[in-house]
């Protein structure tokens, strides 16, 4: 349906092995004790994955979005908690430095993040602000040779155990007046303040955060002081491109188990394959699967290219989204009562994919994207 590169199939199947071997394994435990898959965090920067878009001379691929979002598929189809934090690590975090940081900088994050030595993340929700980026609280103010941090964050993926931390904060007295900082777990001031329990993707940690007259040398300012919108723009975009391969990941898990499921399992004299309403929902699933396959690879081409418009990766990320969580009650109810038990892993994909409509946008701030740029409508 979609033609690929000889390299970008090399990817595919590279990941795919890697996800079978060292996610697939513990993706069951990991949920149930809301652990982290370090094992797997190697492998990944073994290959270079943990660098997927950043230059090969920090020890990145230097790939692009499309790259990006073919690897999450991958990684998701086997385990949804270990891809959350790795898109929040390579996608949040050394990305985000990667496009916007000063060589220096450079130099000094990126080695690390991308051998796997340090993890990485980014915090920009708060408590009271989520949807609405730019109502974040976190304030920096310039004192001497440092910046000081007053604030909180929540929901931040990698939270417990991150090292390398892109914040947020406002240096201005406007809603746009917002900076970008690099922090490090050991400045002072810096505290983990509670690891919250989850619904789903209970293998991906996120913590709360506390920033308490927390130290910032002042050449951990990414650029300059109140002009980060553009990029942390143009990064939202990128995460919502590549977070929907999550979804198609998670989809796909649901009609491979479910499809095995109903030609194994007999009611009334032969396989539940034989019924129509069976068929129904497998083939709207798979349909469903492709549609958001080629909406999704069609927005991470479109960003390849240099074009930055969000809307094609609001739609993506709308529709994968909700695609994924539709897929994960559809092979619930296929497997019936079996699909309700932990014993089988339906449940967990349901869970994990719900969050994808929450976390990197909303399905609601998707919509908002695309009405705002079908009716030509500018922020006031």
């Amino acid at each position: 349906m979609f033609s690929f590169t000889e390299e970008q199939k090399l990817l595919i199947s590279s990941v795919n092995a890697l996800a079978k071997e060292h996610l697939a394994p513990k993706a069951e435990e990991i949920d149930e004790t809301e652990g982290f898959n370090h094992i797997a965090f190697q492998k990944m920067a073994e290959l270079g994955l943990l660098g997927i878009t950043a230059d090969e001379k920090y020890g990145g691929a230097q790939l692009g979005a499309l790259e990006s979002t073919l690897v999450m598929e991958k990684l998701a189809e086997a385990c949804a908690s270990t891809t959350l934090s790795y898109l929040a690590h390579t996608i949040l975090c050394v990305n985000n430095i990667h496009a916007n940081a000063s060589e220096p900088q450079k130099q000094k994050y990126l080695p690390k993040l991308i051998s796997g030595e340090w993890l990485g993340a980014m915090a920009m929700t708060e408590p009271e602000a989520g949807s609405d980026a730019l109502g974040l609280t976190t304030r920096a103010v310039k004192k001497g040779n440092k910046y000081i941090l007053n604030g909180a964050k929540t929901y931040i993926t990698n939270g417990p155990g991150g090292n390398i931390f892109v914040v947020y904060a406002k240096t201005g007295p406007t809603r746009k007046d917002i900076s970008t900082f690099i922090v490090e777990n050991t400045f002072p001031g810096f505290k983990v303040s509670k690891k919250l329990k989850k619904m789903g993707m209970r293998g991906s940690p996120t913590a709360e955060l506390a920033f308490i007259d927390c130290e910032v040398p002042v050449e951990n300012l990414i650029g300059k002081e109140s002009d980060s919108i553009s990029h942390m723009m143009k990064n939202l975009n990128l995460e919502r491109i590549t977070i929907s391969g999550i979804s198609l990941g998670i989809a796909a898990a649901c009609l491979n188990y479910s499809s095995r499921f109903v030609q194994e399992r007999t009611q009334f004299g032969k396989p539940l394959a034989h019924f129509q309403m069976i068929q129904e929902r497998i083939a709207e699933m798979a349909t469903e699967l492709d549609a958001g396959r080629a909406l999704c690879y069609a927005a991470a081409q479109k960003f390849d290219s240099g074009d930055s418009d969000p809307t094609l990766g609001a739609k993506c990320k709308l529709f994968t989204a909700q695609m994924g969580t539709r897929a994960g009650l559809e092979a619930i109810q296929l497997l019936g009562g079996a699909g309700y038990m932990k014993e089988y892993p339906v449940e967990r994909y349901m869970r994990d994919a719900k969050l994808l409509e929450i976390g990197a946008g909303t399905n609601e701030v998707m919509r908002i994207i695309i009405a705002k740029s079908l009716l030509n409508l500018k922020e006031k």
